[in-house]
């Protein structure tokens, strides 16, 4: 291999260990991977899985008796995208972008 080419490949192991974040690997198989979300407790973990279901439910059939009136709550959406965003991989993303800068694309 060139320099430029050994170079660039320890600066990609670099960056990969630094920016594979949001999946782990299961200890007892390779093949699977672990994301994890962040509560408060398990009040918040509650509020998040019944506010998924409510979500889930009203876009399946909209004119379903109203969920949210028969629990008197309506669906947390900002809960909800609160959540997506903890999963959503922006280290991933920020290592695509170094990538490109690395392979001059």
């Amino acid at each position: 291999m060139e320099t430029t080419e050994i170079r660039n490949l320890e600066v990609l192991k670099k960056l990969a260990t630094r920016s594979f974040q949001t999946l782990k690997p299961v200890p007892d198989n390779s093949k699977a991977y672990i994301a994890q979300i962040k509560v408060s407790n398990y009040v918040e973990l509650g509020g998040l899985i019944t506010d998924l279901l409510k979500l889930c439910i009203l876009a399946l059939d909209p004119e379903t008796p109203k969920i949210a009136e028969k629990n008197n709550e309506p669906v947390n959406v900002g809960l909800i995208l609160e959540t997506v965003l903890q999963l959503f991989p922006l280290e991933e993303m920020e290592f695509l972008s170094d990538f490109g800068e690395v392979v001059g694309e």
